[in-house]
């Protein structure tokens, strides 16, 4: 893959969507995750920074824009630097 490109799985771990890469991997074969609107079919679908991704997961259903690849599962105050929420749609910056 190349280098300004991750795996979602892979994101999705170190993001601190899943516990395991392979419940990331699972969250995405299974239905639960969009990339720029469209479902992923595959967890090697490769993510650029930039990319909106949508995770409808157990514990939570986030909006992100990607801001970083990652390099490793560190802190999860680590984890939240590699995305930004979007806000949803009708929500004006700033609003609760």
């Amino acid at each position: 893959m190349k280098a300004e490109r991750q795996r979602l799985d892979k994101w999705l771990w170190f993001a601190r969507f899943a516990k395991t890469r392979s419940l990331a991997a699972r969250l995405v074969t299974d239905g639960h995750v969009r990339v720029n609107g469209r479902r992923a079919e595959t967890p090697a679908k490769g993510l650029a920074v930039g990319d909106v991704i949508t995770v409808a997961a157990a514990h939570v259903t986030a909006l992100v824009r990607v801001v970083d690849l990652g390099e490793r599962r560190g802190p999860a105050p680590e984890a939240r630097r590699l995305y930004a929420e979007v806000a949803e749609a009708g929500e004006a910056p700033g609003e609760p």
